[in-house]
């Protein structure tokens, strides 16, 4: 099954991430990518230079004649940058795609410290987005600024995305590659219970965009008809496999290798 995935972000021009790394990665793992572009920024590996929303209404039309059209077997959102931006993209989804798989990756801040999620918005996201989506995956400052607290370790981790879940979510992928030490400890907590997922750390600046991969990553799984736990794995190794290889491009946080040779068949349980 290839697996249809719309896309609702915004667009990186560097194309380390944003838009072009999500096609790139839903491409990579062999589903096929549709999108919904909410914003242009001129972006390098050194930062966010200027951002240019779309119009609203746009945005709307391009969710809407994709999915009355090609449908999707999962949507994952990104850029979501303000309150009408993420209204609009919560009502087409209710009215266009209720019961479709949603990754939702909660984009606040880009590699290079740029603000893409206003203030005032926190409390949109949190109350519109998040109840529609299957998964969030938010990493640890993105976290803090969700739940209103500071996370310094696992066990923070786990009240953390508890307290995520409590506001709606069936499902939380916390992402903890923002405390220190050697490895990067991953929490998946479902309805069904928490499970860590542990890794050595890659010693490496070339890390740009590895938020939306993952994301990505865990969409075009579901699309597959992979398990939310399975989907999560593959993701995980894909995006291991791509910082591994990363070509070395740009002065600052470099993109990864979304065309690294990946073999999902010896993926890890």
């Amino acid at each position: 099954m290839k697996g249809r995935v719309l896309i609702i972000a915004g667009s990186d021009s560097g194309g380390g991430a944003g838009i072009q790394a999500d096609i790139k990665t839903v491409t990579a793992l062999g589903g096929f990518a549709m999108t919904a572009i909410t914003a242009l920024t001129a972006q390098n590996t050194l930062g966010v230079h200027g951002v240019a929303g779309v119009p609203i209404d746009f945005i709307r039309q391009q969710i809407a004649v994709v999915m009355d059209d090609l449908g999707a077997d999962a949507l994952k959102t990104g850029m979501l940058h303000d309150v009408p931006v993420i209204e609009a993209v919560c009502e087409e989804i209710a009215a266009r795609a209720r019961g479709v798989p949603l990754v939702a990756d909660p984009v606040m801040v880009a590699k290079g410290g740029h603000p893409l999620l206003a203030p005032d918005a926190v409390e949109t996201l949190k109350a519109r987005l998040l109840p529609l989506a299957t998964v969030i995956t938010p990493n640890l400052p993105e976290a803090e600024v969700l739940v209103g607290r500071p996370i310094r370790d696992v066990p923070d981790m786990r009240e953390a995305a508890a307290a995520l879940r409590g506001l709606g979510v069936p499902a939380v992928l916390l992402k903890g590659g923002h405390l220190e030490g050697d490895v990067v400890t991953d929490l998946l907590v479902t309805t069904e219970g928490a499970e860590e997922f542990v890794s050595p750390r890659i010693a490496t600046r070339h890390t740009h965009g590895t938020g939306c991969t993952l994301a990505s990553a865990i969409a075009v799984g579901l699309a597959q008809g992979m398990s939310l736990r399975d989907a999560v794995v593959r993701a995980r190794a894909y995006v291991r496999a791509a910082i591994a290889s990363a070509p070395g491009y740009g002065a600052g946080h470099g993109p990864l290798d979304h065309a690294v040779t990946f073999d999902p068949s010896r993926v890890p349980g």
